[in-house]
């Protein structure tokens, strides 16, 4: 039976609303286990500063030297994640000895997979030195159209579920992804915004960060009109593999509309991108199950089954722990890297055979 390692996996996507954190016990192959996990939200200043690298990073050519305010948000990007570790292994009563590695994705501040450049920040090295274990990072480099890692993982988690295929995990979080799987087939890729302009219209028009529950957007009515506007993009037509940055779509369409239905627009255009990504299925999926922080919002939800002719369940309906699938993820990729296997797949990023990647920083 191959060596089973205790692997730590951190995560914090685009919807900036913290570290989530998780343990796994794994052998980068066909087990992963989940032991404990926990999320950690930023505080107000922690995500106003990664608010502003993802928008100085708009207005930073590649190469360029990197400016402060962005070297500040990694440093304190990076104490955040150890703040997660060691809250983890006081959680699960471990010593950071007993660990073997720590899956550190850090932060996405650009995605331009066409310019063959991704930028996560995030210090792997100071990681290491702050929590006293081995760490890999920086997994894209190797795939820069790699707009989601977490295929591989989806797979482990499909074969093990029991459900019917062909089966659809669908992560909405700052840019909503899928994943669809039947038997040997995986096919990934972004499917268009998640709760990242839905977010960024509640936190100007209400100055929450986000819409608890879909309340505010349930309140409004959908423009079909901006709607419409919307989803006449030709990113939907084109075939995957395909990805996202986080704010490749805003909110111009629904400009002028009352906060409600500006709310309940952009919420159902996640959906209904969403529910596009069908268009490039093999077969029609049997179940779609939903990770992320958008299956936390019911107006959401709602949307999607009315859109798509199947089940929708959420992770824990499948019985998932849906805040820390990607933290969960990447840990199982660390495994996978360290043992230099393939993290992505010609069906899931496009690349030409089967890539490895990640940067091994010792403690």
């Amino acid at each position: 039976m191959p060596e089973m390692s205790k692997v730590i996996g951190l995560m914090s996507g685009t919807s900036l609303d913290g570290v989530d954190a998780a343990l796994i016990e794994t052998d980068g192959e066909d087990v992963a286990r989940p032991l404990a996990s926990l999320t950690i939200p930023y505080d107000a200043e922690t995500r106003a500063l990664l608010r502003a690298a993802l928008e100085d990073a708009r207005g930073v050519e590649q190469g360029a030297p990197v400016p402060y305010a962005i070297r500040d948000a990694e440093q304190r990007l990076t104490e955040a994640h150890a703040e997660a570790v060691k809250a983890l292994l006081k959680k699960a009563g471990l010593a950071a000895g007993q660990v073997a590695l720590v899956g550190f994705h850090g932060q996405t501040i650009l995605h331009r997979p066409e310019r063959h450049w991704t930028w996560q920040i995030g210090d792997g090295a100071a990681l290491a030195r702050m929590t006293g274990i081995d760490v890999i990072n920086d997994f894209r480099t190797a795939d820069v159209k790699a707009g989601g890692l977490m295929p591989l993982y989806h797979a482990v988690l499909a074969r093990r579920s029991g459900l019917p295929t062909p089966l659809v995990l669908s992560n909405i979080g700052g840019v909503a992804q899928v994943t669809y799987i039947s038997g040997d087939t995986v096919i990934a890729f972004d499917t268009g915004p998640g709760n990242a302009p839905i977010d960024d219209w509640m936190h100007r028009h209400s100055g929450k960060p986000v819409d608890e529950d879909g309340a505010f957007a349930r309140a409004g009515k959908v423009n079909d009109a901006a709607l419409a506007k919307m989803l006449d993009n030709v990113f939907f037509d084109r075939p995957p593999p395909k990805s996202l940055d986080r704010l490749d779509f805003g909110s111009e369409a629904v400009e002028g509309l009352s906060p409600e239905d500006g709310a309940a627009t952009l919420t159902a255009f996640t959906a209904a991108s969403l529910a596009r990504a069908r268009e490039h299925f093999p077969e029609p999926a049997a179940t779609w199950i939903v990770s992320g922080g958008g299956r936390h919002n019911k107006f959401l939800m709602d949307q999607l089954r009315a859109r798509v002719n199947a089940p929708v369940l959420s992770a824990e309906d499948a019985g998932w722990n849906g805040d820390s699938m990607e933290a969960d993820g990447f840990a199982y990729l660390a495994m996978r890297a360290k043992k230099g296997l393939p993290l992505s797949l010609p069906t899931t990023t496009g690349v030409q055979q089967p890539m490895t990647g990640g940067k091994l920083h010792r403690h």
